[in-house]
């Protein structure tokens, strides 16, 4: 019996050890990434700028160690609620993108676009060069000079010559929002974004920007059974207010841009019934924020 019993310590002591030590000890992975929902939490949510600023640096850090892990592109990041990840629909590339608000109420971007490699990490960082852009429509930029936003939708398009149009969030400052269509593609294997391929009044755009009063919501989307992508037609309240944008908003009626041969024909006054939805509003990240601080108990 005691021989017996000591033969089943024996097994079961090394064991429980084992366990012990797995309970106290996580993944460093896990570890990184408890850290990244902690920091992105901060830096949307923190009421100091200097204190959002300095979580932004350290998230971008954190994140960048967790992305030298190898085969760190399996990795999800579905629980860092203050990012947008978004993946390639051919699987060759995904796209982190997120937002920090500054002290006066506008925002800066960051972001970053990983290959998918099975070797060295490839990561092209993305910085936010919106205030030096001076004509954001007719601009084609690289990943050093991007145009900020975060991304919520990716629509690929062609396939011997493939881009894919990104939509985005663009916030702004106290009084407006932007949203905005862009196009991602590569060039010697580096990001490149803006294309001439939106057609409507005047010659092509690289890019398409929405700008319209923060006190509102406006619905930005892509519809694949209709190879469409439609928005809501923003208008200000009445004549003489043509520029003003703090004062546009939509008017229940809708434009859109269609694929056709490649590119993207602008079509105006679309039937959009049973089209929209409130769900379009979870396109805003601020909506994210203004959710984490109710759970916490504190006021907007």
């Amino acid at each position: 019996m005691k021989k017996s019993l000591f033969i089943w310590l024996a097994v079961l002591m090394p064991l429980l050890s084992v366990a012990q030590v797995t309970r106290r000890i996580k993944p460093v992975v896990t570890t990184y990434q408890d850290s990244l929902i902690y920091l992105g939490k901060k830096m949307v949510n923190d009421t100091v700028d200097v204190e959002r600023k300095n979580a932004n640096y350290t998230f971008i850090r954190t994140l960048v160690k967790t992305l030298n892990r190898p085969g760190s592109y399996n990795l999800r990041f579905d629980s860092v609620k203050s990012i947008t990840t978004l993946y390639s629909p051919d699987n060759k590339f995904r796209i982190f993108s997120w937002h920090v608000m500054n002290e006066d109420g506008s925002y800066r971007f960051y972001g970053a676009v990983q290959m998918n490699t099975a070797g060295k990490l490839q990561l092209f960082p993305l910085a936010d060069y919106t205030p030096f852009i001076k004509a954001p429509r007719d601009t084609v930029t690289s990943n050093t000079q991007w145009y900020g936003a975060q991304y919520y939708t990716i629509v690929p398009v062609g396939q011997a010559k493939p881009y894919y149009v990104l939509l985005g969030w663009k916030g702004n400052n106290v009084k407006t929002t932007k949203k905005v269509i862009d196009v991602l593609s590569f060039k010697d294997g580096k990001p490149v974004f803006g294309a001439p391929v939106f057609n409507g009044k005047g010659k092509p755009a690289d890019r398409v920007i929405f700008e319209y009063s923060r006190q509102v919501s406006m619905m930005l989307k892509y519809l694949p059974e209709k190879a469409t992508i439609v928005f809501d037609h923003l208008v200000p309240p009445a004549k003489g207010m043509e520029g003003k944008y703090d004062e546009y908003g939509p008017d229940l009626s809708y434009d859109a841009y269609q694929l056709i041969n490649g590119k993207w024909a602008f079509k105006d006054n679309i039937d959009m019934r049973n089209g929209a939805s409130a769900a379009d509003d979870m396109t805003d990240p601020r909506n994210e924020a203004k959710r984490d601080r109710l759970s916490a108990g504190r006021r907007n």
